[in-house]
């Protein structure tokens, strides 16, 4: 016999709701041929003068992803490594004009995606739910806790 339940499943509401809105993301981004890793970077490099280390942390890529979206995006002509302007040895991401485009349109994208799912929600219990949200990530959730087994991505199912 299970043990009874005596709150809700807090791990699975986030968990599958964050998948499905990735998911969509991925799908929306898809149509203008960007990744929402390579919007993320293109994004970021382009609100200040930005390492691929940086931009890396900012979008919680590994070493490995950085440098496949990065390539990609150089091929694709949206962005390129260039020398930083305070650090010789340094080199940073920097969008062309082609990739500021892209991205203008990306966020447009991004935008539209929140909206639509914000969208679901009465009026009323938008503002609600985002200070909710912003308070768990700004407070109690705000920094994963050290575990000697990595943590998995929750069961799947009906809630």
């Amino acid at each position: 016999m299970a043990p009874a339940r005596t709150e809700p499943d807090l791990s699975f509401l986030l968990d599958h709701t964050s998948h499905v809105l990735r998911t969509r993301m991925a799908a929306a981004l898809a149509e203008i041929e960007l990744t929402p890793r390579m919007h993320c970077v293109l994004v970021h490099a382009l609100e200040e003068e930005r390492t691929q280390i940086q931009l890396a942390e900012i979008g919680d890529m590994d070493k490995t992803t950085m440098v496949t979206t990065v390539d990609a995006l150089e091929q694709a002509g949206l962005a390129e490594r260039r020398p930083s302007s305070t650090d010789r040895r340094a080199r940073i991401i920097a969008v062309t004009a082609e990739g500021a485009r892209l991205a203008e349109r990306s966020q447009e994208i991004v935008d539209q995606v929140h909206r639509d799912a914000l969208g679901e929600l009465p009026e009323e219990e938008r503002e609600i739910f985002l200070r909710a949200m912003n308070r768990l990530v700004s407070g109690y959730l705000a920094t994963p806790s050290e575990s000697p087994q990595g943590a998995r991505r929750a069961r799947q199912g009906n809630r």
